[in-house]
């Protein structure tokens, strides 16, 4: 048996929760009442979503139906970057929003001064993307995730390979 246990903090996008929730989005747009008529445009690129609707008015509702959609699929609100809003063609409003993945260098040194901070015992180690947390203890380990889910990171964290 393993003397330390660990585990990985990560930041990643569930590529098909995403997909799905953008479909669901798309099908109510749809059939919504006060959406007859109005064209209305959800698109998914590599690392953006872009909206295009009517008015802010129909933004906004979108914004509303897509958040709900996303929260049902488990996925975090902080996967949507902050929205830039531009006039598109014909009087319409497009929406460039960023997805937000991957823990930067200077969000990984944010939450390895975090943990070292609350728990000088336990031990990080920065890898590209991905922190390795290792502790001899489990509840160490729980508690630094207890840490991490409740503080005010902008990032979506997940745990992964908890040894």
């Amino acid at each position: 048996m393993a003397s330390d246990h660990s585990f990985d903090i990560v930041s990643e996008i569930d590529k098909q929760e995403l997909t799905n929730a953008l479909d669901q989005t798309r099908k109510e747009v749809e059939v919504r009442y006060d959406f007859r008529g109005i064209p209305t445009e959800i698109k998914h690129e590599e690392q953006q979503l872009i909206i295009t609707t009517a008015d802010d008015y129909k933004l906004k509702a979108v914004r509303d139906i897509l958040d709900s959609k996303l929260l049902r699929r488990g996925l975090s609100l902080k996967i949507l970057g902050e929205p830039k809003n531009e006039p598109a063609t014909l009087r319409q409003i497009r929406s460039t929003i960023p997805l937000v993945s991957g823990v930067s260098a200077e969000k990984a040194k944010q939450i390895n001064k975090l943990i070292r901070d609350t728990f000088p015992k336990i031990k990080t180690v920065i890898q590209g993307e991905t922190i390795r947390v290792t502790s001899p203890s489990i509840d160490n380990l729980q508690a630094v995730m207890d840490l991490l889910k409740s503080s005010p990171l902008d990032l979506p964290l997940q745990f992964i390979n908890y040894r």
